[in-house]
């Protein structure tokens, strides 16, 4: 517990320390006059002091040592030993932001760790967890869209939903337009002045109600910026694929991105098109983007001290009291 305290504690004045270098100057000082020979003087009889070895005599430097304690106390006191609690406000413009993610059985393929999913889960949250000011949702995809997370600035909630991703329960298939326009029907009603859409898909468009070109002009329209991310390695990955009898076999499925697309729909949203080829490529795009859309952040701390010295000085002064009682009762000195 005290050496919990002792790490908490800083001192104002640091430099009034040295003074503590007098303690052992005064007790070298104390030793050397307390073994010099005293004045002699002449008695009838010894008889009085053959007591010299006393339960008194062995304690008589037990005043100067009360007193060197209470000079310590005293000094560290001076030096005013203090803890401080940091208070620390965020403030900035926020950018809306909505991740749209690609859960569809391909995203289960294992050419990143521990597959395309997981991979993508772990640097969205990451990315999250970078934009403090931001307000953030989430949509996934796979042959139908789905709002996971409604725009928030509730991050911790939204961290949960993105650990929580899971596209066994949509429809199979690939629907870029689907999930494009639900995006940006997240962000219609947004005031901010900076709209952004991370689209993140492996494969091509093959579903859904909505064609990726209509979508894109919707969020055109609405003046939302849209960066997409084709994930996947090149040529064939590992993918589990259900059989006729419902058993999962594991089997090389090649990699078919329509990066066409991704670039046209990047492009004419003033956004930019990644290609994603494994999981540091995927973080460092994740890393671009953040740069890429920047939000202007104060951050004001304030710093409050609280006092420690007063127990240091009850301390002292208990000392003093204490050696000043014991000479005027055990070691009081009569003429």
């Amino acid at each position: 517990m005290l050496k919990e305290y002792l790490d908490h504690i800083e001192f104002a004045y640091p430099r009034v320390l040295y003074l503590l270098l007098l303690i052992p100057i005064l007790a070298g000082w104390y030793i050397s006059y307390s073994g010099k020979t005293r004045g002699a003087m002449k008695v009838s009889s010894l008889r009085s002091f053959r007591n010299t070895n006393s339960f008194k005599s062995k304690l008589r430097h037990i005043p100067f040592v009360l007193r060197m304690l209470a000079l310590a106390g005293i000094i560290t006191a001076l030096a005013r030993p203090q803890t401080h609690n940091d208070e620390r406000n965020v403030e900035g413009e926020g950018i809306d932001i909505v991740l749209c993610i690609d859960v569809s059985g391909s995203m289960l393929a294992q050419d990143f760790h521990p597959n395309r999913l997981e991979a993508a889960k772990r640097v969205a949250g990451e990315f999250v967890q970078q934009r403090p000011t931001d307000r953030i949702g989430l949509v996934i995809f796979a042959g139908e869209s789905f709002t996971q997370c409604p725009v928030t600035s509730d991050h911790a909630v939204l961290e949960q939903q993105i650990m929580q991703i899971d596209g066994g329960f949509l429809v199979d298939g690939t629907a870029i337009g689907s999930g494009l326009a639900t995006s940006a029907d997240r962000l219609k009603n947004s005031e901010s002045k900076s709209k952004v859409i991370i689209l993140l898909t492996d494969g091509e468009n093959n579903g859904g109600l909505i064609d990726p070109v209509t979508a894109k002009e919707i969020a055109k329209s609405l003046g939302i910026k849209v960066y997409t991310i084709g994930i996947g390695s090149d040529g064939y990955a590992t993918t589990p694929v259900p059989g006729p009898d419902g058993r999962v076999s594991m089997q090389q499925e090649k990699v078919n991105i329509d990066e066409t697309l991704l670039k046209q729909i990047a492009d004419e949203t003033d956004g930019k098109y990644f290609r994603a080829k494994g999981d540091q490529n995927l973080s460092d795009i994740y890393g671009e983007i953040d740069q890429l859309e920047k939000t202007k952040i104060n951050i004001t701390t304030n710093r409050r001290y609280t006092e420690r010295f007063h127990p240091l000085v009850l301390i002292a002064i208990g000392f003093l009291f204490i050696e000043m009682l014991l000479r005027l009762t055990v070691f009081r000195q009569f003429p």
